[in-house]
């Protein structure tokens, strides 16, 4: 066997790594099946509630646990889309983590998640900015559940997008925001 193919070999046995970021608060269910689901197939699927495993408002350290603790050695970032997900600041800080680094990032748009008037899905804005442009790959809940192929087909599709699709240039999220119809 030459080496290419022991190489190739030892990347079929690798699990991806890949980090869920999602609203504590609304999503957890989603959250807790998703990781029951798809844990045999990808590696340290976990939870890391910032805002219990850190006790800081320094706004610097925040951001520099979540890319030490969170997205580094990830595959990709996967952004479970619920109800109130748009206005929550961590969730945009592991978004804009995710593209700071480079790596693959996916909306999944979970069934609690309202169509606005506009008729458009609620996203936390980072993340609609790079579906439209080309770098994030979106799909539903009903799609990835029933088939672990179909995740693995997305986070594929992720991490081989080019960093040259990503926009990344807002204002990071000060604090959660309410939704409108709260």
């Amino acid at each position: 066997m030459d080496i290419a193919a022991i190489l190739a070999q030892i990347n079929l046995q690798t699990k991806r790594k890949v980090f869920v970021s999602y609203h504590h608060g609304g999503d957890q269910v989603y959250y807790d099946f998703f990781s029951k689901a798809f844990s045999e197939t990808y590696d340290v699927i976990y939870d890391t509630s910032l805002e219990r495993a850190l006790d800081s408002d320094d706004v610097d350290y925040v951001n520099q646990s979540i890319r030490d603790q969170c997205i580094s050695g990830s595959s990709c970032t996967i952004v479970l889309c619920g109800k109130e997900t748009p206005w929550r600041k961590y969730v945009d800080w592991e978004i804009k983590a995710t593209l700071d680094m480079e790596h693959g990032l996916i909306g999944v748009n979970l069934p609690t998640n309202p169509i606005n008037p506009s008729g458009k899905y609620l996203v936390p804005d980072r993340l609609h900015d790079n579906i439209q442009s080309g770098y994030a790959v979106w799909d539903s809940w009903a799609s990835i559940i029933p088939d672990v192929g179909n995740l693995k087909n997305l986070i594929e599709q992720a991490i081989n997008r080019s960093g040259k699709f990503i926009i990344n240039n807002r204002q990071m999220m000060a604090r959660n925001g309410t939704p409108p119809w709260a």
